[in-house]
């Protein structure tokens, strides 16, 4: 059995120590891979110089060239944001775009770093939204080459102008814990799949056969 890795990627605006929702269910997941043999390790974004832009290091003592390094040692990558304004947090959206410069970065075949990893989301908030930024995270992470597994996501939101957080409010074994279950089971077992079996490389696309039409 491949040995898979996972890191989490806390995008809260909060640095350390300051107490993170985003902290306390990105660890939930962490805790539900391990149940699947898959260790891993949380970064919180903000404790580190990361800097806005599109390439691998922009340079000056840039935090992001260190974090992608354990991006691409993992094989299991979890995005944990919360909701801002019915959008993920600006942490979250500036670690996608400087995902955005893998892109550009390929093996010895001619696929991206990425493919071969998975990628999850968490999302936690206090408001409506948790649907409409998960499909903004996903749509992001499966366009720079990483795969999503069926259910592979998991939220938490409390109620409309309240003010009660996560890690108030939770754990929720019913419900957010059954999708944080889902999405460490699904995500570890598609992991493994494509650690043994690659995606092909672009030259296997051009050799491919296309299926022959008759005329209508």
């Amino acid at each position: 059995m491949a040995s898979i890795r996972a890191l989490v990627l806390n995008c809260t605006l909060k640095p350390s120590p300051a107490p993170s929702s985003c902290d306390q269910l990105g660890r939930e997941v962490l805790a539900e891979l391990a149940r699947q043999g898959v260790d891993g390790e949380l970064i919180r974004v903000v404790d580190h110089d990361v800097r806005f832009g599109v390439s691998t290091d922009e340079g000056n003592g840039d935090g992001w060239p260190a974090i992608r390094a354990k991006v691409l040692a993992a094989q299991v990558l979890i995005i944990a944001t919360p909701i801002w304004l019915g959008q993920p947090s600006s942490v979250c959206k500036m670690v996608l775009e400087r995902l955005d410069a893998e892109l550009s970065e390929t093996d010895a075949e001619g696929r991206l770093l990425t493919y071969g990893k998975v990628a999850g989301v968490a999302v936690v908030g206090n408001e409506d939204g948790a649907h409409h930024t998960i499909g903004q995270v996903q749509q992001a992470l499966n366009e720079v080459g990483f795969s999503c597994a069926a259910a592979g996501a998991t939220y938490w939101v409390g109620e409309a102008l309240h003010k009660v957080d996560y890690r108030d409010a939770g754990p929720k074994p019913d419900t957010t814990g059954r999708t944080t279950k889902a999405l460490a089971l699904n995500s570890a077992h598609l992991a493994r799949l494509l650690a043994e079996q690659p995606y092909p490389p672009p030259e296997a696309q051009d050799a491919a056969v296309s299926p022959s039409r008759e005329s209508a």
